[in-house]
């Protein structure tokens, strides 16, 4: 078997393919093509992935339904995958995105996020069950899909719900007797909390939700309380499977082009600490371990040098700092001396501690 992972050259023989080619050959080579990266992905550079992906976007548009499903099936539940195909095979059919819409932890939420605005209602139904469903994520099933996906992410205790997808819910649960019944079954909600959040006519709604209990349940409340502190925690501090996941989102945006800043800014606004973290690596080309010693030892210096090398925004670090994993959470005072020695920090030196690590 011919391993591009030891010999980039295997590609030589790719040239770009015509419309005139045989369809036959074109749907095997495709297959061929997305089997033998499953069997050397985690052996490929970024440049071997990148090529793969040019090839199998250009197959992409050259091959039958049947074979896009193969394909689509095969990249599903790798860590690493190719990023540009990704995403066109995810946007594609649904007899083609389901297992990437399902399964794939290479989409991003932004990638989703696009999916659930624009595609069928057969798509927002496969993300809304995804085994992890984020909160802005959640917000965009709930803006944009029907009764199916919408019934199905409340019934998906791995979806984070929102104040305001929440308060949307309460009001539908009025007329879907589903939802209600998927409501009342969270374990996730402070719903005492959240009765202080919603309108006046939701906290109506949400009274008649619980109008059968004449009080909750202590055991239940107690339950609840612990749901919520367990997800808090598991948003703090380094998470290895998360930054698995924030690793491969980050090298798919790579492969598209579409790493830079502005990606930093999005990461840092919507509280993406792992995926900030990541980003500064890949495009730093710093080895992850490196960076996850700098979180483990609280080590502020090297973060605020790398910042300075890509030349970061000071706004956007601050935020950064505040939401990347580390082992303990900086203080205010702790931010505000990181961005006062990154003011002070000048470029040259910045470059010259950076080049001997």
């Amino acid at each position: 078997m011919l391993d591009t992972a030891k010999d980039p050259r295997a590609f030589d023989n790719f040239r770009a393919l015509d419309n005139d080619g045989d369809t036959g050959e074109r749907d095997q080579l495709f297959r061929n093509m997305a089997r033998l990266f499953t069997f050397v992905w985690d052996r490929c550079d970024d440049k071997q992935v990148e090529q793969y992906d040019a090839v199998l976007c250009q197959l992409a548009e050259l091959v039958e339904v049947e074979g896009r499903s193969e394909v689509a099936r095969m990249l599903a539940p790798l860590e690493r995958a190719p990023g540009t195909v990704v995403v066109k095979l995810a946007n594609d059919s649904f007899e083609v995105a389901r297992p990437l819409l399902e399964f794939s932890s290479v989409l991003s939420d932004d990638d989703l996020i696009d999916i659930v605005s624009k595609a069928s209602e057969e798509h927002r139904v496969a993300i809304a069950g995804r085994a992890r469903v984020a909160e802005r994520v959640g917000d965009a099933i709930v803006t944009h899909g029907g009764d199916e996906s919408v019934t199905r992410l409340v019934a998906n205790e791995n979806a984070e719900l929102g104040d305001e997808t929440l308060s949307a819910l309460v009001e539908k649960a009025a007329k879907d007797a589903e939802v209600a019944n998927n409501l009342r079954g969270r374990k996730d909600i402070d719903w005492k909390d959240l009765h202080g959040k919603i309108s006046s006519a939701g906290a109506v709604v949400l009274e008649k939700l619980f109008q059968s209990d004449k009080k909750l349940d202590p055991a239940t409340m107690e339950q609840v309380n612990a749901v919520v502190f367990n997800r808090m925690r598991n948003k703090a501090g380094f998470n290895s499977a998360e930054w698995r996941v924030a690793w491969s989102q980050v090298k798919a945006l790579a492969d598209r082009r579409q790493l830079n800043q502005s990606s930093l800014a999005r990461f840092s606004r919507f509280g993406y600490g792992h995926h900030f973290g990541a980003a500064l690596c890949v495009m730093l080309g710093l080895k992850q371990e490196i960076f996850v010693k700098w979180l483990a030892s609280q080590d502020y210096l090297g973060v605020t040098v790398a910042a300075k090398n890509l030349g970061l925004a000071p706004d956007v670090l601050e935020r950064g700092v505040a939401i990347l994993p580390w082992r303990d959470l900086p203080g205010i005072e702790e931010v505000k001396n990181i961005i006062a020695r990154y003011d002070a920090l000048d470029v040259e030196e910045a470059e010259e501690i950076f080049s001997l690590w």
